[in-house]
Parts: C-alpha cells; sequence; structure tokens
C-alpha cells in the first residue's frame, strides 16, 4: 500500500530537520567548548574548575546527534518503499537526505568527540 502525499511530506520534513540538527549541535559545542576553554584558563569563576557541567553539556550534545542519526536510519529503511532508483524522485530524495543525515551524524560524532577532548584535559594555562 502505497504512502500518501502527507506521509512523504511528513517524512521529508523530519529528514531535513534531521539533517540540520547533527552539524548545528556540533557549531554549538564548539562554541561551548572554547568559551569553557577561555573561562577555565582566565580562572573567572569556581565551576570552571568541575568539569561536570561540561561533561552534562558533551553527553547531551552526542546522545541528540546520535538519535538523529538512528531516525535517519530508520527514514532510510521505510518498509514498503520500493527499491532505490525504481520509484518516484521523492521516496529517493527522502533516502538521500537520511543518507547524508547518517554521514554528517559521524563527522559531528567525531567532532563533538575531537572539541571536548582537549579541554577535559586542559591544564593551567599559564
Amino acid at each position: 500500500m502505497k504512502r500518501g502525499l502527507r506521509d512523504r511530506v511528513r517524512a521529508l520534513r523530519v529528514t531535513l530537520w534531521t539533517l540540520i540538527i547533527p552539524p548545528t549541535l556540533w557549531a554549538a559545542h564548539f562554541l561551548f567548548s572554547y568559551l569553557w576553554a577561555a573561562v577555565r584558563c582566565a580562572k573567572l569563576g569556581s565551576f570552571a574548575d568541575s568539569p561536570a557541567a561540561f561533561a552534562i553539556g558533551t553527553v547531551l550534545a552526542l546522545v541528540l546527534i546520535a538519535l538523529a542519526g538512528i531516525l535517519a536510519h530508520i527514514q532510510s529503511r521505510i518498509p514498503g518503499d520500493p527499491p532505490p532508483h525504481e520509484s518516484g524522485t521523492d521516496v529517493d530524495r527522502v533516502r538521500f537526505l537520511a543518507k547524508a543525515t547518517l554521514l554528517l551524524s559521524g563527522l559531528s560524532f567525531a567532532g563533538v568527540v575531537f572539541t571536548a577532548m582537549p579541554v577535559l584535559f586542559l591544564q593551567d594555562c599559564r
């Protein structure tokens, strides 16, 4: 049974949002990491000595990026869709965006991990 136009538009909308979320979270975490490093180096507050807030922010970013990747994986394998390239372009677009989101999720996940490492192991800056 074919899905209606409304279902396809919803799938495309979900896939577009999952495409935008991973790099946006990586960029926000990147800014958060360097702000945290600057506060810690300048000794602007006692909260910078405890890495709990930074760890919570990092874990939250990683979980949201992983969820976007999982959602994209689900979108790329919708049961009942015809095989790739044997259907209309709308199904192929959703699959392409879902695969691009999987790639962006993996790259963003690695980016968050590598951005967090220097901040976690940062010693006294002076």
